[in-house]
C-alpha cells in the first residue's frame, strides 16, 4: 500500500513526473494547471516548501513502495483554524479507495498534529468521485461556486479531536501512515 508523506524536496522529480503523467486525467474533472506550472515547477516548488516550513500549508504525496507518487494531499491557506483541501490520484490508482483513505488521513493529521478544527473544499459538480470522497469523509455541501468557469460545490468539514488511535492502526500524526 501506498504511504502518505509530508512532501520532501527528495519528492519533487517523483511529483513532476506525477503531474505530467496525469495532467490529462486531472484535466477532465479538474481546472488544469497551465503551462507555467510545468515550466517553473522546481522554483513553484521551492516556494511550496517554504510555506510548508512556515506553517501556512501543508503538501502530502502519496508513494507506492517503487518510489513513485500516486496522488497528492495538500492543505493550503491554514489560517483561523482551518484550510481548504485539496487533492488528486493518478489514474492509474484511482478507483481502489486511495482518495478516501488518504482523505480520512489528512483529516487525522489536521486535527491532531497541525491543530486545525475545520476544513473545506471544492469540487466540479461532473466529478462526482471527488464529491463521494468528500461525502465519505464527512464533509457537507455548504454552497455552490465556479471552479475555472465550472460549476461546483463548496464543503465544508468539522473536524474532531484526533483519536487515541487512527484508523491506520498507528499513532495519530504520524508523518508517514500507510495507506
Amino acid at each position: 500500500m501506498p504511504e502518505l508523506q509530508l512532501l520532501r524536496p527528495d519528492h519533487v522529480p517523483a511529483l513532476l513526473t506525477f503531474e505530467r503523467d496525469n495532467r490529462a486525467y486531472f484535466a477532465a474533472s479538474i481546472p488544469d494547471r497551465g503551462d507555467d506550472y510545468f515550466a517553473r515547477f522546481d522554483e513553484r516548488l521551492r516556494a511550496l516548501l517554504a510555506e510548508q516550513e512556515a506553517g501556512d500549508c501543508y503538501f502530502h504525496v502519496l508513494v507506492d513502495a517503487a518510489g513513485e507518487v500516486v496522488g497528492r494531499v495538500n492543505l493550503v491557506d491554514v489560517a483561523d483554524g482551518g484550510a481548504e483541501l485539496g487533492y488528486r490520484i493518478a489514474e492509474r490508482a484511482a478507483g481502489r479507495g486511495l482518495a478516501t483513505r488518504a482523505v480520512r488521513s489528512v483529516c487525522d493529521l489536521a486535527a491532531g498534529r497541525y491543530g486545525l478544527t475545520w476544513l473545506r473544499a471544492k469540487a466540479t459538480l461532473d466529478n462526482a468521485a471527488s464529491r463521494a470522497v468528500l461525502a465519505r469523509v464527512g464533509f457537507s455541501v455548504t454552497g455552490e461556486t465556479r471552479l475555472n468557469g465550472r460549476p461546483a460545490l463548496t464543503y465544508v468539514h468539522k473536524l474532531r479531536p484526533a483519536e487515541e488511535e487512527s484508523h491506520w492502526g498507528g499513532p495519530p500524526g504520524t508523518q508517514e501512515d500507510k495507506i
